[in-house]
C-alpha cells in the first residue's frame, strides 16, 4: 500500500502517528518519505509558464533569437519551453538549488524572476512589464 498523507495540524499528525503505528504492529516493516514545506502552487507554475511565454515573445519582438542570447551558431526562436529550459532552470537552480520548476516551494519563485528579469534588463534591454498574476492569467486566456 502506498499512499500520500498530508499533515498540516495537530490532529492530522495524531491521526497519522496512530494509524503508523497500527500498520507497524500489523505488518512490522514499514517505509515512509518525509516531505517538508509546500511546493509551489498550480497557480504559481502557471506563472512560470506565461512569465517565459512573455519572455519569449518579448525576445522574439527585439530581434534577440537563441543566437544572439545563448547560441552564436543557430538561428533558433524563442517559445516557452526554450525560454524555461534554457534561462529560468539554470537560473533557479543556481539560486534555490532546484532543478525542477515543480521541486520549488511556494515563494521561491519570486527570487528566480527578479534576478531573471533584472539580467534580461541589464544585459540586453528587454524587459516584461510585470511578474504575471491571476488577472494577466485570466487575460492571456480570454485573448
Amino acid at each position: 500500500m502506498s499512499e500520500e498523507i498530508k499533515i498540516d495540524s495537530e490532529l492530522a499528525l495524531a491521526e497519522f502517528v496512530r494509524d503508523i503505528r497500527k500498520q507497524w504492529y500489523e505488518t512490522k516493516y514499514l517505509k515512509v518519505k518525509v516531505t517538508e514545506g509546500r511546493t509551489r502552487t498550480l497557480t504559481e507554475n502557471n506563472c512560470v509558464h506565461l512569465f517565459c511565454e512573455m519572455l519569449a515573445d518579448v525576445l522574439n519582438a527585439s530581434g534577440l533569437d537563441m543566437r544572439e542570447v545563448i547560441r552564436e551558431d543557430v538561428n533558433i526562436p524563442w517559445d516557452m519551453p526554450s525560454v524555461k529550459k534554457h534561462l529560468w532552470k539554470p537560473i533557479q537552480k543556481a539560486v534555490i538549488d532546484k532543478a525542477k520548476t515543480s521541486e520549488a516551494d511556494r515563494g521561491e519563485y519570486s527570487k528566480v524572476y527578479e534576478i531573471l528579469a533584472h539580467h534580461m534588463a541589464a544585459k540586453l534591454g528587454v524587459t516584461v512589464p510585470e511578474w504575471p498574476s491571476k488577472e494577466s492569467q485570466q487575460k492571456q486566456s480570454a485573448a
